[in-house]
């Protein structure tokens, strides 16, 4: 059998290469890829070039083990089925439905204890890392009852970081974006108020936000996130700018606002937490929080592996027009 997978070729270049379907090891099952989600974060970071060549995509995840160097595969969301097992995997994984930490490719390899087995739909399934993301961010956010929370940010991860912390019990969140179409999802994505950058300020009032959470990946907006969070407040940063310049107006008010700035990534706990949290917890949780929430307003666009280029230029050139984009395989 021949499969396919995507590649980045050189920045602003994806291409479809054929590949021979693997065989299992005795430990391995092989999965037969259905659906793939886009992440227009760090996937538009990889196609733009904006990305350290020499550092390495993701440490925790063996499928992600190389570095941001061309021409490479990347991609971490991944559903399909098991259709082959290894001589000392039990029969039962066979036609099982899985979620992968894997780039988009139309079958790959895994150990199982690196797969999550779902019963999910499969677009639902999708969201499983975009989801614990969302979960870290409100850890690390630690909102407080009654407080005034903004997220700077409004794609994928942001409109789920935005319906998580809906469910606090805050004064009021606040949801920031340069689309309108994206504003108009992160209100029915349970924010109070959704505002553009450089309204945040008349928003949130005199006495700043309790919490600023980024999610953008603009620098100018971690800037905004700071001067708009009050006195003692937290901003936290999920973003990453790969290779951009950031430049933050410190000269200010910050020096004596007392500000708690803390990075969040999602592929580690916070050592506050791991006393009582690990990642199979936090799995569990973001599983049976997808199977309650509707998220199906954020799946914009489709596209076959084979329009991959056609898929990238949509989210580097029309990002108004689209928000969760998939690739199906048939």
């Amino acid at each position: 059998m021949t499969g396919r997978a995507l590649y980045f070729s050189e920045p602003g270049t994806v291409e479809v290469r054929d590949r021979a379907v693997p065989e299992p090891g005795a430990g391995e099952v092989r999965v037969r890829t259905e659906l793939s989600a886009v992440s227009p974060g760090t996937e538009l970071l990889v196609y733009r070039g904006e990305v350290p060549a020499s550092m390495n995509a993701d440490e925790t995840i063996d499928a992600l083990d190389g570095t941001f160097s061309y021409p490479m595969q990347y991609g971490y969301a991944a559903v399909g089925r098991v259709t082959a097992v290894g001589d000392d995997v039990a029969d039962d994984w066979l036609d099982r439905q899985v979620f992968g930490f894997h780039p988009h490719e139309s079958h790959f390899l895994a150990d199982p204890e690196e797969l999550v087995p779902t019963t999910l739909p499969a677009r639902k399934a999708l969201l499983i890392p975009n989801v614990e993301a969302a979960v870290n961010f409100a850890m690390d956010a630690r909102p407080r009852l009654g407080e005034r929370v903004v997220v700077f940010g409004q794609g994928p991860v942001g409109l789920l970081t935005t319906a998580v912390l809906a469910e606090f019990p805050l004064s009021e969140l606040v949801a920031v974006d340069r689309y309108e179409r994206r504003r108009e999802l992160a209100r029915s994505f349970g924010a109070d108020r959704a505002v553009r950058p450089g309204e945040v300020a008349e928003a949130v009032g005199g006495d700043g936000a309790d919490i600023g959470v980024e999610l953008s990946g603009a620098p100018p907006a971690l800037d905004e996130a700071i001067e708009t969070t009050g006195y003692a407040g937290t901003v936290v940063v999920g973003s990453w700018y790969g290779t951009k310049d950031v430049e933050l107006d410190l000269g200010g008010a910050y020096h004596r606002s007392h500000i708690r700035l803390r990075s969040s990534q999602v592929s580690r706990i916070d050592p506050d937490h791991a006393g009582r949290w690990d990642k199979e917890r936090r799995l569990s949780y973001v599983r049976s929080w997808l199977d309650r929430t509707d998220v199906s307003e954020l799946f914009t666009h489709r596209f076959g592996l084979s329009e991959a280029g056609e898929a990238y230029r949509l989210l580097d050139e029309r990002k108004d027009e689209v928000v969760q984009v998939t690739f199906e395989y048939d």
